[in-house]
């Protein structure tokens, strides 16, 4: 189990944060340990912040995934996904990710995706114009030069000239018909849909209780990856 999370309320200039994340390492736990520590506090020491996430949140990941790269000595080989999200005074919401850790929307119950799933199948030209491959062996699953699932990542030195550290990033307004927002690792995913998710999560009012469901349903699913989630009611 080498997933961390992050989920706590912050003052942050006159305006209350909520500040949101799920970090799914692989070859060891001391990227997502590093992730959790600093990712929120390199995006919110970038100028301009509540004028303009998007390019803060961007240029955080970049300026994080150099730093872990640069400690590779002391962090190791390893890497991890993360899904990052950012509640502004309870009304906007900015989430961010690479990798596959996801997060999702209800919206008058509807299950909304506010990420992408970088797989690397999706993205095999990315991976292929900077001299990599996808291959599906060992096993059945689709892999960058056949070791690594996903294709875009924090660290992974060894994989770096093939991979990708930029975040895709979604926006939401939250209005009276928003009602929660779902972060988790790929445990979850693997065996459920978006939908199902809201659908477990909708009818229960203490948003931990709700995530510890999750987690429950996922595991007498069958699944054997890691499995975290954070639900975040509105």
């Amino acid at each position: 189990m080498e997933d961390y999370h992050v989920a706590k309320f912050v003052q942050f200039q006159g305006h209350e944060l909520g500040l949101f994340a799920i970090y799914d390492g692989h070859m060891g736990d001391n990227v997502p340990t590093y992730l959790q520590k600093n990712l929120f506090s390199n995006i919110l020491k970038e100028e301009g912040f509540l004028k303009d996430p998007n390019t803060c949140i961007a240029k955080a990941y970049e300026r994080t995934d150099e730093a872990i790269l640069s400690h590779s000595t002391e962090l190791g080989e390893g890497g991890s996904t993360a899904v990052n999200a950012i509640l502004i005074n309870g009304r906007f919401l900015w989430v961010a990710n690479v990798g596959d850790s996801r997060g999702v929307l209800s919206r008058r119950g509807e299950a909304v995706q506010m990420s992408i799933d970088h797989e690397p199948n999706l993205e095999r030209g990315s991976i292929e114009n900077r001299g990599g491959f996808v291959s599906n062996l060992p096993g059945d699953v689709a892999r960058v030069n056949g070791q690594l699932a996903v294709s875009r990542a924090f660290g992974d030195k060894n994989l770096k000239d093939h991979l990708r550290s930029d975040p895709d990033i979604a926006n939401a307004e939250i209005d009276s018909e928003t009602e929660f927002l779902i972060l988790a690792s790929d445990g979850i995913w693997k065996v459920m849909s978006n939908q199902e998710a809201v659908d477990i999560v909708k009818n229960t009012r203490d948003p931990h209780k709700a995530a510890k469901q999750l987690v429950i349903e996922a595991l007498h699913r069958d699944s054997k990856d890691d499995i975290s989630c954070i639900v975040v009611r509105f």
